[in-house]
């Protein structure tokens, strides 16, 4: 899987944005929650800060972008379908992954009708995401290979090409050793280490991230 954006942003701190339409206020915060458990967590925070809210509407994407496997949204009160789900077409559609958020509403007296309130609702998402801090996930994995000494020096060489670290090593009747790179370049790194091995070296996959 390749590397996206994600909210530099903890739901300790959240990133936090406000309009105002006709008296009603929509405070709207975001944060990274990397699954469905985080995102709950979340949205029960907010809530609690904001018990006076009129609503707490929320919608949370905990997969990469646009991946509908972990998703959920509530209107939280307002008419069927002039919250939750709106929010949540915003948040598919932004090109971030792993985020939730929440826009608690005051109520200002004067009805919204239910278009009005989904474009409050979308407006309120677009305006946070616009300026949403942002740093990149790289989804990793750890592997598992046994090669020569012959072709050490080779393999050394070769993994800042791959952005691979070593994580331990182990010298025996071969080398025995445990990287850690970019989900990306796994394949190609098994290409250019059986290049280097004459294809004699050993790989297996110990762990991916739970983000695939």
């Amino acid at each position: 899987m390749s590397r996206y954006a994600v909210p530099d942003v903890a739901p300790q701190h959240p990133h936090c944005t406000e309009i105002v339409i006709r008296r009603s206020r929509f405070f709207a915060q975001c944060a990274h929650t990397p699954d469905p458990a985080a995102a709950r967590a979340f949205v029960e925070q907010i809530r609690r800060r904001h018990a006076d809210a009129t609503h707490n509407c929320w919608a949370y994407a905990a997969g990469a972008p646009g991946d509908t496997a972990q998703i959920g949204s509530s209107d939280d009160g307002e008419p069927h379908g002039t919250a939750g789900r709106p929010m949540l077409q915003i948040v598919l559609h932004s090109g971030v992954g792993e985020l939730c958020v929440v826009v608690s509403r005051w109520f200002g007296g004067v009805k919204l009708g239910t278009g009005g309130l989904v474009r409050a609702y979308q407006d309120s998402v677009r305006e946070n995401l616009a300026s949403l801090p942002l740093r990149q996930q790289v989804p990793e994995c750890s592997l598992q290979l046994t090669l020569g000494y012959a072709h050490l020096e080779a393999l050394r060489r070769m993994l800042p090409t791959f952005e691979a670290r070593l994580e331990n090593e182990e010298y025996l009747a071969d080398a025995s050793l445990q990287l850690r790179l970019p989900q990306e370049h796994v394949a190609a790194f098994t290409v250019a280490l059986a290049g280097i091995s004459n294809g004699a070296a050993q790989c297996s996959v110990l762990e991916q991230d739970s983000t695939t």
